[in-house]
């Protein structure tokens, strides 16, 4: 599994989705560029969540908020003082690691092993050090206990564990004083909470609603590592739902199944997902579960669905010293609402996509390698060959892709041999393939290869727009 996720770093490298940051200057760790075919991949993933989550319900609207907030909203929201992952260093290798994270590596070794007894009984330790008084000594004594080795040096040589707050700090202006001390924000929801009286009196909704966002965060993750899975700067697709309190478990069950169900439109199989409970809840949140990917290097969190209670306006109100009450025009009440967040990883979607799609087949004794994306979210949604480079051919071709550029994203390409372009297009994932030949010169038909079953239509050139739509309206995820 680890061959395959590498053989998909290469990929995403080689032919243009993601790119090392800087990597001229010998790259910068855990910070990347999304290349020609990545940044059309993560368009259409953020343009499906946006037509999902604001276009697709009357109630919930959109907001683009600022990266720089005032300081005191990360003291009021509790990231100041309680944003701290548990940091531990190997002093052989001087790597450094999250405590808790290395403890489940062990449950996990434990379950490959078989040893399912053993297992429960670390997981049932873990649960307890993550809610004890003294979290980083309960964690570093079950380290010490279970004897877990460095990942790297294989050595069993410590430090105490601490906890290391994430955020990024910056300074404001032109004084570098701590009076202007400002924050890069580490999640996109706290915009949201601000503007809450903003957008629903702007938008004159009524509760319940939600405020989506897609934006930039930023971490100072202590382990960032595996490819664009866990980075520094990485990108949030987040919802707020406000609710009536005692209403809250209700929108919470709900979210959990329509996001669920999210990722399975965009061609996730089931068997790939599974949800997660939290073993420990944030300090706003009085429901949490995640749902998660089996990716090659294992089961980890695409996203996140939160109950979080009132804490947030309820603390802005108490920081801010300004009301962030509602008052229900149909009860005549006044209160905090409640919130439900769904919270998911643009990158991590990416990601998973990627490895979910990749495929190798052989196919008449040669290896195919494939991308078999849903056809929506494909980079290209069809290439255009001419047979070739003469008889009027690339001018029909070049009529053709001009045709269809105002409804799809389209790729020409003449050079080489049409079944060393077919292979091309199935490695980035391109659905259909469109071949001018011979015979359309006689009677304007193409011929329309499908990347799937590699089965070739032949249809008059004037149907293709539509044959394409009917097509992709009618695909299904794989069961």
């Amino acid at each position: 599994m680890a061959d395959l996720f590498e053989t998909i770093i290469s990929l995403s490298k080689r032919r243009g989705f993601i790119f090392q940051s800087s990597e001229i200057y010998g790259g910068l760790a855990a910070a990347y560029d999304y290349g020609p075919l990545g940044v059309e991949l993560k368009r259409k993933v953020s343009d499906r969540w946006w037509k999902a989550m604001v276009y697709g319900h009357d109630n919930i609207e959109g907001v683009d908020a600022s990266i720089f907030m005032h300081p005191m909203v990360w003291k009021a929201s509790g990231h100041v003082d309680a944003f701290n992952d548990p940091m531990i260093d190997d002093r052989v290798s001087k790597k450094r690691y999250r405590a808790d994270q290395l403890i489940e590596g062990h449950i996990a070794r434990l379950e490959k092993k078989g040893e399912d007894d053993a297992a429960a009984r670390v997981h049932a330790a873990l649960v307890e050090a993550l809610n004890a008084d003294e979290a980083p000594k309960a964690l570093y004594d079950l380290i010490v206990a279970e004897e877990i080795r460095s990942p790297d040096s294989g050595a069993f040589d410590w430090t105490e564990v601490r906890q290391f707050n994430l955020m990024f700090e910056t300074q404001i202006g032109a004084l570098a004083d701590g009076e202007n001390t400002i924050y890069l924000r580490p999640e996109t929801a706290q915009g949201i909470f601000v503007n809450f009286h903003n957008v629903r009196e702007t938008g004159r909704l009524q509760v319940p609603f939600g405020i989506a966002q897609i934006g930039k965060a930023f971490r100072n993750e202590i382990v960032a590592r595996q490819f664009i899975f866990r980075m520094r700067e990485f990108e949030q697709m987040e919802m707020q739902y406000f609710v009536k309190p005692g209403e809250q478990m209700e929108a919470y069950e709900a979210w959990s199944q329509k996001r669920l169900d999210w990722h399975v439109a965009n061609g996730i199989r089931p068997s790939k997902l599974r949800w997660h409970q939290h073993e420990k809840l944030a300090h706003y949140a009085d429901a949490a579960q995640d749902i998660q990917f089996e990716f090659p290097f294992g089961w980890n969190e695409i996203e996140g669905i939160h109950s979080r209670t009132d804490f947030d306006l309820s603390a802005h109100q108490e920081y801010a010293g300004k009301k962030m009450e509602y008052f229900d025009p149909q009860t005549q009440e006044r209160y905090i609402p409640y919130v439900v967040e769904t919270s998911a990883g643009l990158d991590r979607t990416i990601l998973m996509l990627l490895c979910h799609a990749y495929r190798e087949e052989e196919v008449g004794g040669d290896k195919r390698t494939v991308l078999k994306f849903n056809p929506e979210l494909a980079p290209y949604t069809v290439a255009i060959f001419p047979l070739v480079k003469k008889e009027g051919m690339p001018e029909k071709a070049h009529a053709i892709e001009a045709d269809l550029r105002g409804q799809f994203n389209v790729y020409y390409d003449e050079k080489g041999a049409v079944g060393r372009r077919y292979r091309r297009q199935d490695e980035i994932g391109t659905p259909f393939c469109i071949t001018v030949d011979g015979q359309t010169m006689e009677d304007d038909t193409v011929t329309i290869r499908d990347r799937d079953t590699m089965a070739q239509d032949r249809i008059p050139a004037e149907n293709i727009q539509h044959y394409i739509a009917d097509r992709i309206e009618q695909w299904t995820p794989e069961a």
